[in-house]
């Protein structure tokens, strides 16, 4: 009954917030180390939502919940370090560097405490950040990413082989079109030039960086959870069990009709999802 008033008064919000004039957007670069990390701020506070994309994606893959959401809370989106309009260093993509990231960017906009948005490969980043930093989290949503690898080492070897090599891009092409067969072309097109936007060498090290063991470690999410799927055969009542293990306070939905990028494909409904997730859970705090 709790997280049907808070699911109303989520759609009441959004009706009213999507009327509204968003806070201006500035852009901003914060530093790690000697890697200059991009985000774009909307509004004030030392509470925020900041929003991570997935794999050889940008900040502009948040285009439709960054302005609508900064109605009602501050929301802070991040070019992940050799992503967009970050810095493109040759170096380890590793999940524990994208997870200093985010703080490097917390830390320059003031931000105290915050709930990490991610899709897909977003995901690893944001539980990465938690363990180095759960102080700092209030919640988790996570938009069709996986807590535990697809495969074993070798299977996932075969996924990333085609990315080294000289078909590059053709093999680019080929995964957004498999995540997005159901999205209209214009959108799909749109994707497939942000995603191949993304140098080689950081598509491969950020796809290599999930072959840590470290990264899928079954230590407990003690912060609520709200993770959105899109329906696909991976996302069994297993592995719905198995995420419940990790984060007792979880709202697990399944979503029909979207692709891999869900909150494009259903942008009032999820985002209308999340200010639900804030409603239930007390955020943000006053």
């Amino acid at each position: 009954m709790a997280f049907a008033k808070a699911a109303a008064a989520a759609c009441l919000s959004l009706t009213k917030l999507s009327m509204a004039q968003p806070p201006e957007a500035s852009s901003h670069f914060a530093r790690l180390e000697d890697t200059r990390v991009h985000y774009t701020n909307y509004g004030t506070g030392d509470f925020a939502l900041l929003l991570v994309h997935g794999w050889n994606c940008n900040e502009n893959v948040w285009k439709e919940q960054a302005p609508a959401l900064a109605n009602t809370v501050r929301v802070i989106t991040i070019d992940l370090p050799g992503h967009g309009q970050s810095d493109k260093p040759k170096i380890n993509y590793t999940m524990d560097l994208q997870a200093r990231a985010l703080d490097a960017v917390l830390e320059d906009g003031g931000v105290k405490t915050a709930v990490l948005i991610g899709h897909s490969n977003g995901t690893p980043v944001l539980r990465q950040f938690y363990r180095r930093s759960a102080e700092k989290v209030r919640g988790l949503v996570i938009v069709d990413g996986a807590l535990r690898p697809f495969g074993d080492a070798a299977m996932m070897e075969k996924f990333i082989a085609p990315l080294r090599g000289p078909d590059y891009t053709a093999t680019v092409t080929r995964f957004v079109e498999e995540m997005t067969a159901s999205m209209p072309a214009q959108q799909r097109a749109k994707l497939e030039t942000m995603m191949l936007a993304t140098p080689q060498h950081v598509a491969v090290g950020e796809m290599e960086a999930l072959l840590d063991p470290a990264l899928w470690k079954e230590d407990k999410i003690e912060v609520p959870v709200l993770m959105v799927m899109a329906k696909q055969p991976a996302w069994t009542a297993e592995y719905e069990a198995f995420v419940r293990r990790l984060a007792p306070k979880l709202d697990y939905q399944i979503w029909e009709g979207v692709s891999h990028f869900v909150m494009l494909d259903k942008p009032d409904e999820f985002n209308a999802a999340v200010l639900a997730f804030l409603a239930e859970n007390g955020l943000p705090p006053h």
